[in-house]
C-alpha cells in the first residue's frame, strides 16, 4: 500500500468515527429527552394522586366531624333525660346537668357545619389568644396520660422479704 492509500484510509476511518459519535450523541439525546418526559409525566401523576388522596382524607375527616357532632347531640339528649330524672330528687343537680346539656348541644350545632380547615384555624387562633390556657391544658393532659401509662405497668416481682436460714435474716427474691 502506498502512503497515499494509508492517508485515505485514516480520513475515511475518522469520518466513520465522527458519524458513529454523532449517531451515539443523537441517540443519547433522544433517550435523555424521553427520560425527562417520562419523569415529568410521573411527577404529574404523583402530584395528582397525592392531591386526590389529600382531598379524600379531608372529606373523610369532614364526615367524621359531622359524626362527632351527631354523637355530641345524642349525648346532650341523654343528659337532658338524666336531668329530667334528677328533677324530683335533686333539682339543683338537674339544673347543672341541663345547663351542661345545652352547652354541649350548642357546641355540637357549631361543630356540625365546620370543616377540618376551619377547626384547625379556630384552634390556632385560640392558641394565639390563650397560650397559657392551652399550655396548662396540655400539661394536665400529659399528667393524666403519664399516670394512666404508669398505673398500667406491672409492678416489679422482686422484693425483699424476711427469711430465716443460713443466708441471713433478709433475702431478695
Amino acid at each position: 500500500m502506498s502512503g497515499q492509500d494509508l492517508g485515505h484510509d485514516t480520513s475515511s476511518s475518522n469520518g466513520n468515527m465522527s458519524k458513529t459519535n454523532a449517531a451515539a450523541n443523537d441517540a443519547f439525546s433522544r433517550a435523555s429527552d424521553s427520560v425527562r418526559e417520562t419523569a415529568g409525566k410521573a411527577k404529574q401523576v404523583a402530584s395528582s394522586t397525592a392531591s386526590t388522596v389529600a382531598d379524600q382524607v379531608k372529606e373523610l375527616l369532614d364526615r367524621q366531624i359531622g359524626s362527632g357532632a351527631n354523637m355530641a347531640g345524642q349525648f346532650a339528649s341523654s343528659a337532658r333525660l338524666a336531668a329530667n330524672d334528677l328533677d324530683q330528687h335533686s333539682p339543683v343537680m338537674a339544673g347543672l346537668v341541663r345547663t351542661m346539656a345545652n352547652k354541649i348541644d350548642d357546641y355540637a350545632d357549631d361543630l356540625q357545619d365546620q370543616t377540618v380547615e376551619q377547626l384547625t384555624r379556630t384552634a390556632s387562633d385560640f392558641t394565639r389568644r390563650q397560650p397559657a390556657l392551652v399550655f396548662g391544658l396540655a400539661a394536665i393532659a400529659g399528667f393524666f396520660v403519664f399516670r394512666t401509662v404508669k398505673s398500667g405497668q406491672p409492678t416489679s416481682s422482686s422484693s425483699i422479704q424476711p427469711r430465716q436460714g443460713s443466708e441471713g435474716p433478709w433475702h431478695t427474691n
